[in-house]
C-alpha cells in the first residue's frame, strides 16, 4: 500500500490556492493549509470539512514548518511573493517538489513582466535550486477546479520541468485535481504556458468567460 503523500498549500487564502485545497482535498492526500489570512484560512477548513467529513486537511502558522512536512509544496501565491516564500522554505525544501502555479502579469493583463528568455518558475528554480520546481496549475482559473469538464471536455492542465520522477508525481497531483496532465517539456516551456495564461485572461474578459474556461488539445 503506497504511502500517503503530503501537501503543503503556501498561499491557501488565496483564491487559487483554496481552490486547490478544497479540490484535494477529495484525494488521498493530507493537505497542510497555510495562508496569512486567518479568517479566510478557517473559513477554508471548515468549508473543506464540511464537505468531506474524511478530509486529511489541517491548518498550519508557519510556512517553514508546513513546508518541513510536506513531500509536495504548492506555492499558491503571486509571482512577486514567491522571493519571499523561497527564503522561508528553503532549507526545508532541500529535494522536494516545489509547485509553481504563478503567471507573472503586469498590472493591466496584457503581458508578461519577465523578459522573453525566463519565467516565474525558472526564477522560482534559482531561488531553490535544491528542489525541484514544477510548473503546473498555471493554465487553469480558480473556477475551473470546480468545474474541470466543460461541455463534456476534460480541461487540459500543463506541466513542465526537468525532473521526470516530479514531472509524473505532479501528473498525479493534476488527475486527482479533476484535470487531464500533459508534460509539456522542460522547465523553459513555462515561459509559453505563462504567455498562453496570459491570453486566456486577456480572452476571458473580452468574451465574458467568467473565468471557467481552459485549454483542450484535440488529436486523433
Amino acid at each position: 500500500m503506497a504511502t500517503k503523500k503530503t501537501i503543503a498549500i503556501i498561499g491557501a487564502s488565496g483564491n487559487m490556492g483554496s481552490a486547490i485545497a478544497k479540490s484535494l482535498a477529495n484525494a488521498p492526500y493530507r493537505i497542510l493549509l497555510f495562508g496569512k489570512e486567518e479568517a479566510k484560512l478557517k473559513s477554508l477548513f471548515k468549508e473543506i470539512k464540511n464537505t468531506n467529513k474524511k478530509a486529511d486537511a489541517e491548518i498550519i502558522g508557519c510556512a517553514a514548518d508546513a513546508s518541513w512536512e510536506a513531500d509536495i509544496i504548492i506555492a499558491a501565491v503571486p509571482f512577486a511573493a514567491e522571493k519571499d516564500i523561497a527564503e522561508k522554505i528553503r532549507q526545508v525544501a532541500t529535494g522536494k517538489i516545489v509547485i509553481s502555479i504563478s503567471n507573472p502579469l503586469n498590472e493591466t493583463y496584457t503581458g508578461l513582466v519577465t523578459s522573453s528568455d525566463t519565467s516565474s518558475a525558472e526564477e522560482l528554480q534559482k531561488l531553490l535550486p535544491h528542489s525541484k520546481v514544477i510548473k503546473a496549475f498555471n493554465t487553469t482559473f480558480a473556477g475551473d477546479f470546480s468545474q474541470p469538464v466543460i461541455n463534456g471536455k476534460t480541461i487540459d492542465a500543463f506541466i513542465a520541468g526537468n525532473d521526470e520522477e516530479a514531472l509524473e508525481t505532479v501528473s498525479d497531483v493534476v488527475r486527482s485535481a479533476g484535470f487531464n496532465p500533459i508534460k509539456a517539456g522542460a522547465l523553459a516551456v513555462s515561459r509559453t504556458l505563462e504567455n498562453m495564461q496570459s491570453l486566456l485572461i486577456q480572452l476571458s474578459i473580452k468574451n465574458n468567460y467568467n473565468q471557467v474556461a481552459g485549454w483542450k488539445i484535440l488529436h486523433n
